[in-house]
């Protein structure tokens, strides 16, 4: 039997070729936009890739099964709630596909989405019972799936309550789990597990989610630990939805004075270096995206305007065009190009150039008491500003700043802050970006480093504004 797994660290993703080896045929389940390395593996191992699976119509991610249908001619396999304009041959709850030796039932298990399908596979060469289950984003490692991105999300926590009691915890103890996302992925919450594999038995004595039996508490504590959605969710589910694409982007490069050029017309410029390299020295009016950081694709979808030119700034042409790869991923398709030869190049030429400050985290203390007037934003998820925060501060979701949020003075010193110091490099970038004259990233830690050094913190009653002071008021912590 043949059973691989291939995962996107990027965005956290995992898919898998599974198949018969003896029998020559495999299927790919909920591929990903990059294809070589399914082709790659198939062709090492001989088999021929008949069949796609897809447990669901993805939200955070662009699916490869449009690629992989012109490469190979394969058929889609998907559940009929799924409702895709391509052609497929639709499932039902129970509905069976043989590779082989392989066996391949389907699981319904909505709630994440209503089409949502779990694959249990038996190897029927060794016994009849399941061995393993591809649980796609119902039941991760350490957490399930959010419910709020195809449904009320209410009526999305109670399907997945009863899609994990009455069907996938239902499966034997061993029963291998095998989910399609890692930790970092934003479809689950914060107790996802960066371990690629699991078991029934395992995670229901240990999945703190499971542990949770009554319905309508395990409803009420989904709702309340639900992160801000990504904008552009259904943006890329009505890509994954619609005709199929089989294609990529060409991403030109642009020299120093067409680089100018689309920054002049609106485009928007991202630098893909380190964030430590981006405030050393960046393109004034570009943001910083690390692409060697996990999550620049999540971050990437949430800032990038699909109707917007994107423009990528590495060190050399190769991060540009890695860059550009995983934008695809994420279904942000407009890019004009990238910086040929890369900042070195910029530099090299005598063009102008920006920094920004900054300052290690357990320096900052000392630095708010020297300084009465330097101001702080917060730029971490709201329920982490609730659990605590500097006294004074102002608080703005990174990825919601499109402006100087209110109650922060552009021309005086603003500090920014999040929870390691790699959040408040993005916002850093936009609040220059939008005329703050001096901002000052945070790095090597952040408010919880704070904490350690004395700043003392406070918590959000319920309700309360996030902006709980004038600008400045930070050095009262």
């Amino acid at each position: 039997m043949l059973f691989r797994q291939i995962t996107h660290d990027d965005l956290g993703c995992a898919s898998y070729l599974i198949g018969d080896e003896h029998a020559g045929v495999a299927a790919v389940v909920d591929p990903r936009f990059q294809i070589d390395e399914y082709l790659e593996l198939a062709r090492y191992r001989g088999v021929t890739i008949e069949h796609v699976l897809e447990t669901h119509n993805h939200a955070d991610h662009v699916s490869g099964h449009g690629r992989l249908v012109a490469a190979t001619g394969a058929r889609i396999h998907v559940h009929r709630l799924a409702e895709p304009e391509y052609a497929h041959d639709p499932f039902d709850d129970g509905w069976e596909l043989r590779l082989g030796a392989l066996l391949v039932r389907a699981l319904h298990t909505p709630g994440h989405r209503p089409e949502h399908t779990s694959f249990v596979l038996v190897d029927t060469e060794r016994g009849e019972e399941p061995w393993a289950v591809l649980s796609g984003d119902s039941l991760f490692v350490g957490d399930v799936a959010r419910t709020d991105l195809a449904v009320e999300s209410a009526e999305g926590a109670r399907q997945i309550f009863r899609s994990l009691h009455e069907r996938l915890l239902t499966l034997p103890d061993e029963t291998e789990v095998w989910p399609a996302h890692l930790g970092g992925s934003m479809c689950g919450g914060a107790g996802m597990n960066l371990k690629i594999c699991s078991t029934i038995g395992f995670e229901r004595r240990h999945n703190p989610t499971l542990a949770v039996t009554s319905e309508a508490l395990f409803v009420e504590r989904a709702l309340e630990r639900l992160g801000a959605q990504p904008p552009n969710f259904e943006k890329i589910v009505a890509i994954n939805r619609g005709p199929l694409v089989t294609s990529g982007v060409e991403t030109p490069a642009l020299y120093s004075h067409q680089v100018e050029l689309k920054r002049a017309e609106g485009a928007l410029l991202v630098d893909v270096r380190t964030d430590l390299q981006f405030d050393d020295v960046h393109i004034e009016g570009s943001i910083c995206i690390p692409s060697f950081s996990p999550g620049f694709g999540s971050k990437l979808a949430w800032l990038a305007d699909h109707d917007r030119e994107v423009v990528f700034i590495g060190r050399d042409d190769a991060d540009g065009r890695r860059a550009a790869q995983l934008a695809l991923s994420v279904g942000v398709r407009n890019v004009a190009g990238l910086l040929a030869g890369g900042m070195t190049n910029w530099r090299q030429e005598g063009n102008d150039v920006g920094h920004i400050e900054r300052v290690a985290a357990d320096a900052l203390p000392a630095r708010m008491a020297r300084e009465p007037g330097l101001q702080l934003l917060d730029v971490r998820e709201r329920d982490e500003w609730d659990a605590g925060h500097v006294a004074g501060s102002v608080w703005t979701a990174w990825h919601d700043i499109d402006s100087i949020p209110a109650g922060l003075d552009p021309d005086r010193p603003i500090a920014v802050a999040c929870a390691a110091g790699k959040r408040s490099a993005t916002a850093a970038s936009l609040l220059k970006l939008h005329g703050a004259g001096e901002v000052i990233h945070v790095s090597d830690g952040g408010i919880p480093t704070l904490a350690e050094h004395g700043v003392e913190l406070v918590v959000a009653p319920h309700d309360a504004p996030a902006c709980e002071s004038p600008a400045g008021a930070a050095s009262e912590a």
